[in-house]
């Protein structure tokens, strides 16, 4: 059956080449009537991408689907990669854009635009990605401070934005363009200059938005 395919994939090609989705539902084995694995998967995502070790059981137990036992599988694959964090060389380095894609992949089919920010150390290495903030179906309203507070904090070299377009039309708006434009001054103000600004929709392309 389709939630079984999780696990088939990382047995058959190890569990980098797993989306986020599927890494939960790889673990919790088994959805709901009616509610799959991995569209519980896609909803513990983004609980994860948001709280990440601040989640409770009690965040997953809010998911439809998600009884305690399954809040406690995921709950404790987080304390393991707590205690057992990457050495700093294994870090994801981003050397183009279909590097960030895999970060991004869970907000490709949501219905309200999402405003992400990933962080990177001088080397390209990805610090963190954080949704800074969450729209309506057609626009997400950022400010500046709220896009590099975290950077600031981490002491991030540079950062890239991305956000989704629910319609699925991956063509920069004035706004896109304008936002991109801010940030880009901002950045170089800060130090902390923006490499790129892609935008996602349902599917697998990708578009950046221009900062002319």
């Amino acid at each position: 059956p389709y939630v079984d395919k999780p696990r088939e994939k990382l047995i058959s090609r190890g569990a980098a080449a797993l989306e986020l989705q599927e890494l939960i539902a790889a673990i919790i084995g088994r959805g709901t009537v009616g509610y799959d694995a991995i569209k519980i998967g896609r909803d513990v995502g983004k609980i994860l991408m948001k709280k990440t070790y601040e989640t409770t059981v009690e965040d997953l137990q809010d998911v439809l689907g998600m009884g305690s036992a399954k809040a406690c599988q995921i709950i404790a694959a987080l304390e393991l990669a707590r205690r057992f964090p990457p050495p700093e060389e294994r870090r994801a380095v981003i050397s183009g854009p279909k590097d960030i894609l895999p970060f991004v992949a869970q907000y490709r089919y949501e219905k309200q635009e999402n405003l992400i920010v990933i962080s990177l150390t001088g080397a390209n290495e990805v610090l963190s990605v954080r949704l800074v903030t969450r729209g309506i179906l057609d626009n997400c309203q950022a400010h500046p401070r709220e896009i590099f507070a975290d950077a600031i904090a981490e002491r991030a070299a540079a950062i890239i934005l991305v956000h989704n377009h629910p319609s699925g039309r991956l063509v920069a708006s004035q706004q896109d363009i304008h936002l991109t434009q801010e940030i880009k001054r901002c950045g170089e103000l800060l130090g902390i200059p923006l490499l790129d600004h892609l935008i996602i929709g349902p599917g697998a392309g990708y578009t950046s938005v221009p900062d002319d």
